[in-house]
Formats: C-alpha cells, sequence, structure tokens
C-alpha cells in the first residue's frame, strides 16, 4: 500500500498538534516517524490509523483518500506501547480476536493464528494467558494480532519502549525482518534514534509538529540540513560549537574560534566564508587524539566508560568543550593535556540564526 499525506495537520483550538506535514510511503517502505516527545509523531499515525481526524488535509491509500473511512475499514494493523492485550484471554484468542470480529470461520482462525504464532515463535505459548508470557512474549502477541488479519499497512507506536535494552535490540531485528519477508508498507513512531537509524528505508524528523526532513538514513547523519537534525541523529550525538567564523589566508580556508584554527576542505569552505560567525558541526567519531602533537590542545574534563570505548569530554581555551571517543586501553583521565585532530572533511557549518545547513540546502 502506497500512502501519502497532503499537508496535514491537527489543532485542538490553539494547540498545534501537526502542523502541515506533507510526505509519501512507498509501497512495501519502512518509515519512521522520528522526534523528541510532544513534536507530533503519535499524532499523525494516529491520524492515519482513522483514530483521530485531521483538522485539515488529506490521507491517501493507494490515491485514494481515507480521511471519512473508519479505522475498522482501512485495512491496517496496529502494534501499541502498551502491548493492549486482553489479560482475560488466551495468546490465541488475543490473536484471533481480530478474525472474529470479521467472523472468519473457525477452522480459518486456527490456521492463521497457528501460522502467524509460528511464524512470531510463539505458537507452544497459544493455551497461556498475557500475565504468565515475558514483556518480549507480549511483544510477539501483539505483533501477531496485528499480522493475522494481512494488513495492508502495519502502523507501531514506540512498541519497544517498555522493553530492556537487550530485548528491544532483538524486537528491533525481528520487527524489521519479518516486515521485509512480508513486504507490508509500515511506520514506525519512535523518539529512539537509534531504532529509526537501524530499522527504517526512510525517517521523517519532526519538531514542533513541523517535518523538519524526511530522508535515508544515510543522508540525514552525513547530511543533516538543521541544526536539530544534527544534534539529534547521531550517537553519541554531534559537537556543536558556536562563534567560529570561515576566512581565506592565502589559498587556505580556516575556521576559527578563540580555541583553535582548522583548514577546511576548499569545497565547503567556499560555501561558509563570508558568513561571520557560523555553529561548527563534527561528530566525536571525526575527532582523534593527534599522533604528532599537532592539532588543537586541551584538558580532559571526564570520561566516560561505555564499555568497547570511552566518551571523552575535553575542555578546549575559552570554555569550549568537545566529546570523542577513545581506545580505553588510553587510561585518559580528569585533567590530562591531550591534543586533537579534527577531520574537517566531515565538519558540518549552520547559520545560528536561521539554524539551516551551509553546506546542504
Amino acid at each position: 500500500m502506497r500512502v501519502e499525506l497532503r499537508h496535514l495537520s491537527k489543532r485542538w483550538g490553539n494547540v498545534v498538534g501537526v502542523d502541515n506535514i506533507s510526505l509519501e510511503v512507498k509501497d512495501g517502505e519502512f518509515v519512521a516517524l522520528l522526534g523528541p516527545s510532544g513534536c507530533g509523531k503519535t499524532t499523525t499515525l494516529l491520524m492515519i490509523a482513522g483514530i483521530y481526524k485531521p483538522t485539515s488535509g488529506e490521507i491517501l491509500f493507494d490515491g485514494r483518500v481515507v480521511n471519512h473511512i473508519p479505522p475498522k475499514d482501512r485495512n491496517i494493523g496496529m502494534v501499541f506501547q502498551s502491548y493492549a492485550l486482553y489479560p482475560h484471554m488466551t495468546v490465541f484468542e488475543n490473536i484471533a480476536y481480530p478474525l472474529k470480529l470479521q467472523k472468519v470461520p473457525k477452522e480459518e482462525q486456527r490456521r492463521r493464528v497457528q501460522h502467524v504464532a509460528d511464524m512470531m515463535g510463539i505458537g507452544h505459548l497459544l493455551d497461556r494467558k498475557p500475565g504468565q508470557l515475558s514483556g518480549g512474549q507480549q511483544q510477539r502477541v501483539a505483533l501477531g494480532r496485528a499480522l493475522v488479519k494481512d494488513p495492508k499497512l502495519l502502523l507501531f507506536d514506540e512498541p519497544l519502549s517498555n522493553l530492556d535494552a537487550r530485548l528491544r535490540l532483538t524486537m528491533r531485528g525481528e520487527i524489521k525482518r519479518r516486515q521485509m519477508e512480508l513486504g507490508i508498507t509500515s511506520i514506525y513512531v519512535t523518539h529512539d534514534q537509534v531504532e529509526a537509524m537501524t530499522m527504517a528505508d526512510r525517517i521523517a524528523v519532526i519538531k514542533d509538529g513541523k517535518l523538519q526532513a524526511y530522508d535515508t538514513p544515510d543522508e540525514l547523519y552525513e547530511r543533516p540540513r538543521t541544526l536539530f537534525i544534527a544534534g539529534f541523529i547521531g550517537n553519541p550525538p554531534m559537537n556543536l560549537i558556536k562563534n567560529v567564523e570561515v576566512v581565506v589566508e592565502g589559498e587556505r580556508y580556516i575556521a576559527r574560534n578563540e580555541a583553535f584554527c582548522l583548514e577546511v576542505p576548499a569545497e565547503r569552505g567556499k560555501k561558509v566564508v563570508g558568513q561571520g560567525k557560523v555553529i561548527l558541526g563534527i561528530r566525536p567519531e571525526d575527532i582523534s587524539l593527534a599522533d604528532d602533537g599537532e592539532g588543537v590542545r586541551g584538558e580532559v574534563y571526564v570520561v566516560e566508560p561505555l564499555g568497547r570505548d570511552d566518551l571523552v569530554n575535553v575542555q578546549l581555551p575559552g570554555d569550549t568543550f568537545v566529546h570523542f571517543l577513545a581506545d580505553p586501553a588510553l587510561r585518559l583521565k580528569p585533567g590530562m593535556p591531550v591534543t586533537l585532530r579534527f577531520n574537517t572533511e566531515k565538519a558540518q557549518f549552520f547559520d545560528p540564526h536561521t539554524e539551516r545547513s551551509l553546506l546542504w540546502q
């Protein structure tokens, strides 16, 4: 199913939940709606589901406007954050419930429920009730219930938020694999950018009800169009350094502030020179210790062990702070002097007033 949103908005009096969002989801595509709490992503999903009625704009399924079609007739499956299982029903009865509402014959119900349950790895749990299941098993039941009616569109509302970190990792892979195998168009709401980056074909980044960007994970990561996207996409987040000016010295382009002077590749420097004070963005993985002692000098402020890496926060001259990833074997400690090398081929630049990228228009 192809889904299209045209100038979709939702308001409650003076409160704007969704503001003029337009995007298209291709048939069989997995799209994530990503943003902080309260940004409007769940409101958008609930309008697609038919639970909320848009204030203005259109929702189209395969070119057909569905604004006034009730949820039960939209041929969708929905998986909620809270699982929403009936506690008095068995796993079989929970999964079969949509088929019961459709008056599917009992023998057909048994066949389809068993098929879906086996696919989800819970075929041996059909006689149990939700209270006898783990969180991951309950989530599989909820997903099975959504799949059993062969929907054309799957909607996920932060389905992994209630699971522990290890189980979230397992279920991320499970959901993505099933979606790819079945080829069902899917829209997935999350505030977790790692979930969005690892699962989605494209990501719609939403802030304050507005669509900030709609692109592939790689494109959002490598070419962030706004300051918000730069800071929100990536873990650990991008370093954002204010009051940087790019100037020409001879044939070189130099980005400088009170903490450093960095040579910038000409193709990037040409787009920024003459813009006055800008914001420099550089990711932690693009900063490293300088082997030859030539670079930006600073002092280790704090070290956060992450296991494979240490996240090191460094104070540069003028109270500028940056963080980078270091080998734990280096045993860096607060107060130690360090010299850093910045990979300026990956540097990003943003207008401090419009907060838009100066490199990617």
